[in-house]
């Protein structure tokens, strides 16, 4: 009796841990957002017909859950962050890390800039976050800390205790 308790315990254990999401960062966003924690997402998300796993960044005080979709091209690297308000683009190559737009391109996988969603004062100051240097390293640290900046009306998405 006690091994099929063990074993069924076990079992238990290694089904829920396998529906867990990988855990990659954390960290603070200086915002009314709290401090943020990027996992791995379970799901897949299409972006120009390539399925890729998203990183997904949540905040300590909001519910709004951002996916990053990263994509590697010849001459950069563009995080496409994407929520049900607000999608953009990070570009980081070797002259600059910045916001952009998304593509016209994305329109068609249904992705597009809201102009009335998006803070255009904090647009404007993230077109240039960082210089070129060490443009291949992970960005998504630092677009999580900057994102809720981006976000027109912020206290619209924050919880309310």
């Amino acid at each position: 009796m006690k091994r099929i308790i063990l074993i069924t315990a076990l079992t238990i254990v290694v089904c829920l841990s396998s529906y867990a999401r990988k855990f990659i960062a954390e960290g603070q966003t200086f915002s009314a957002f709290g401090n943020y924690r990027i996992e791995l997402a379970d799901d897949f998300v299409t972006i120009n017909g390539v399925q890729t796993k998203p990183y997904v960044i949540t905040f300590e005080n909001t519910k709004l859950e951002t996916r990053v979709v990263v994509a590697m091209e010849k001459k950069c690297i563009k995080y496409y962050v994407l929520t049900d308000n607000l999608s953009v683009q990070y570009v980081s190559t070797r002259n600059y890390f910045g916001v952009e737009k998304l593509d016209k391109e994305l329109e068609k996988d249904g992705y597009k800039t809201s102009d009335t969603d998006l803070n255009r004062v904090a647009y404007f100051r993230q077109k240039a976050i960082t210089g070129g240097e060490e443009w291949k390293q992970d960005k998504t640290p630092l677009i999580a800390a900057c994102f809720p900046q981006l976000l027109n009306n912020p206290e619209n998405f924050l919880a309310v205790k």
